[in-house]
């Protein structure tokens, strides 16, 4: 590849738009990074090595997915705009250890990609850029799974990020928070500003690492009512945790027995939900069940 400019620089990818009369819709999110400083922050947070994997999502035209397929083993990129995919074979035809995928990454059984893609390396990170609009989503579904995952470094909205990194008693902090924690230890890399995008989007960016736990920092007996006490507790985030509770799991009772039950998980029924730690939300999800409130 030498003698080439890096993808990400702008007047390659400026070339590169042009050449394939590529247009950008607006309704996927697309904006491409154009800086070869931010992509080194983050490949160097990813930790990749020729012995791991790494898994892209939303290549756009491959300025990552370049800088990827330097220092790991396997490079799978998974990009849902058709459109695409003729230039990302392209300019990636120099390595052979990339495979573009087609597709939607909601949609696609990532057991069975991990499974075909990766059984050449040790350990697998997630890096990529993701389109804002379903950051959430995609990162539920990289951490419920249970991928064999080591690290998910993204490019998401900072405020987002803010949520995702944020401890109990903050503004930030939410059921987000709680989510993304139970699964993986949150840090912020870097903050991005919008000059380095092609074409610039509306909000700030960060850089997060998130790196994955090999067990939750709680026992949980049912992660599904787990959560269901975690969003219940934020739905109004002006009422207290018995209020939201209440609304949630004791329509049509008093308040004495749950009252009762959050003074046996040890919370003040007049703290919020943003005040408790993951460790208090563990313990109040488990007095419930034990009592039945499903």
């Amino acid at each position: 590849m030498s003698g080439h400019e890096n993808i990400s620089s702008p007047t390659r990818t400026k070339e590169i738009i042009q050449r394939y009369g590529f247009s950008f819709k607006k309704s996927l999110g697309q904006n491409f990074l154009i800086d070869q400083n931010i992509l080194d922050k983050i490949v160097d947070a990813a930790g990749l090595s020729a012995s791991s994997g790494a898994l892209e999502i939303g290549p756009g035209i491959g300025a990552l997915t370049e800088r990827l397929a330097m220092e790991a083993g396997a490079v799978t990129a998974v990009e849902i705009d058709r459109r695409l995919i003729p230039i990302l074979r392209d300019v990636l035809a120099a390595y052979p250890h990339v495979k573009v995928r087609n597709d939607d990454v909601l949609k696609v059984n990532l057991q069975e990609l991990f499974a075909e893609d990766f059984a050449s390396v040790e350990k697998v990170s997630v890096v990529a850029n993701l389109p804002y609009y379903v950051t959430t989503p995609i990162l539920m579904k990289l951490l419920e799974e249970k991928l064999p995952l080591d690290n998910i470094v993204v490019m998401i909205q900072k405020e987002v990020a803010e949520r995702m990194a944020a401890s109990p008693g903050g503004k930030e902090y939410g059921s987000l928070s709680i989510a993304v924690q139970y699964y993986s230890e949150p840090e912020l890399v870097c903050i991005v500003p919008r000059t380095v995008f092609i074409p610039q989007p509306n909000v700030e960016s960060a850089v997060i690492r998130l790196k994955v736990r090999e067990r939750p920092p709680v026992e949980v007996a049912d992660e599904k009512h787990f959560f269901e006490v975690v969003q219940a507790s934020f739905t109004q985030r002006r009422k207290t945790i018995a209020n939201n509770l209440k609304a949630r799991f004791f329509p049509g009772e008093g308040r004495e027995r749950l009252e009762a039950l959050l003074a046996e998980a040890e919370i003040e029924p007049t703290r919020r939900g943003e005040t408790l730690s993951i460790a208090e939300y563990a313990r109040l999800s488990a007095v419930l069940l034990a009592a039945g409130i499903l």
